[in-house]
């Protein structure tokens, strides 16, 4: 139901944080196990034996996290349709039973079934897609007809509804645009900033993927940047958003809430596979690294900063701080102020992450080594120039 009597407590609080409470509690279960026996998953959840493939828990989790995170997106767009129905359609018109349009019964029961039961759900449905209220043509048109006859009803909710611009379903269809050139700027940021381990397949420079160019490719070998990953997801949006006449920077606030989510459970895919750890430390909540999965140079030490765990959290923290103010105090935002008040964090989270992060690249000025890494470097620009955004856009006598 689209207008429903308000809850409280714990029956108001949408479903997905169950989700996400229940993953925290069992990925610090399982660290907690970790700490006190050493163990450590296996990276592989699933072998084929008859297909010689494997199935990696980092993709899982990565995969779980892009779809939580979408989900939690789409539920933010179908609020912000909500509010906007409101704002067009008055009450009066939205409160009316279908039955005041006086449909066919068979009409009428397939409505029901899809939980359209007043005026205002059958006009959010009909500005989202048509097809999805299970009518045929010959229904649609005849529902057309009766909301046109209603004096109250004006025509643009029938043919351009506002509110259709926040339609659900552009979070999963935009979604493959922005994964797409995701993992394209996010390869070709590592390209251009390979990390020092790099070196043990010949790769220094970028001009060296150049000059082995399998390892262009080789994503399982180097992996991918996210800053690259957020410019590549951001032109996505862009592409997707011109395509389908939709405003870009209105769906960027919403998509970097799910972006946030996403990254707090995918970083801990990197717990599975022993990597993004920090220096070697005695502090208790150390990971332990495998013989195996230590860097060069590292090898007799066993105990590391859990740099995975570290960002995890504060992406977690990013998530709660850009949901709650997207919901609550969206009435004095900016469009565009959810998705640079993310930027900020997060790059405020990483400059803070590579002060024990291992195997980045630092930034090199001619043949001198500056020992500044080179995502330091980015998120201070990025915090800076959004920051000023953000006080330019708000700042006294500014309207």
């Amino acid at each position: 139901m689209l207008f429903r009597r308000r809850r409280s407590g714990w029956e108001q609080l949408p479903s997905y944080w169950y989700v996400i409470v229940l993953f925290l509690v069992g990925s610090i279960s399982l660290y907690l196990v970790h700490l006190i026996t050493g163990f450590t998953p296996d990276r592989v959840a699933l072998s084929i034996e008859s297909m010689g493939f494997d199935i990696y828990w980092y993709g899982i989790i990565i995969t779980a996290g892009i779809g939580l995170g979408g989900y939690v997106v789409s539920q933010l767009a179908l609020e912000r349709a909500r509010r906007l129905l409101a704002q067009e359609v008055p009450a009066t018109v939205r409160r009316e039973r279908v039955s005041s349009l006086d449909l066919p019964d068979e009409i009428e029961q397939i409505l029901a079934g899809h939980d359209v039961e007043t005026v205002g759900d059958l006009l959010l449905g009909w500005g989202f897609e048509q097809d999805a209220l299970g009518l045929n043509q010959a229904g649609r048109e005849t529902v057309r007809a009766r909301l046109a006859e209603k004096p109250a009803i004006d025509r643009v909710w029938l043919e351009a509804p506002p509110w259709a611009q926040w339609n659900p379903s552009h979070v999963w269809n935009g979604l493959i645009w922005a994964l797409i050139l995701g993992v394209v700027g996010a390869r070709l940021y590592h390209v251009l900033t390979p990390s020092p381990s790099m070196a043990e397949v010949g790769i220094n420079s970028p001009l060296d993927y150049f000059r082995h160019p399998l390892q262009l490719v080789n994503i399982r070998r180097g992996g991918l940047g996210i800053y690259g990953g957020i410019a590549g997801g951001a032109l996505g949006l862009m592409i997707y958003a011109r395509r389908n006449r939709i405003p870009a920077l209105a769906w960027a606030d919403l998509a970097v809430v799910g972006l946030a989510l996403g990254q707090f459970i995918g970083r801990w895919g990197n717990f599975f596979n022993q990597e993004l750890y920090g220096r070697p430390t005695s502090v208790p909540w150390a990971v332990m690294i495998e013989p195996a999965h230590r860097l060069t140079g590292y090898t007799e030490q066993a105990n590391f900063h859990p740099a995975f765990l570290y960002e995890s959290l504060w992406n977690l923290l990013t998530f709660v701080a850009l949901i709650t103010v997207a919901r609550r105090y969206r009435e004095g935002l900016k469009t565009g102020d959810v998705m640079a008040a993310y930027l900020i964090l997060y790059a405020i989270g990483r400059v803070l992450l590579e002060t024990v992060r291992l195997d980045s690249r630092t930034l090199t000025l001619g043949a001198v080594d500056l020992g500044v890494a080179v995502a330091t470097v980015v998120s201070l620009v990025i915090a800076a120039i959004m920051g000023g955004w953000l006080w330019w856009r708000h700042r006294p006598g500014h309207g």
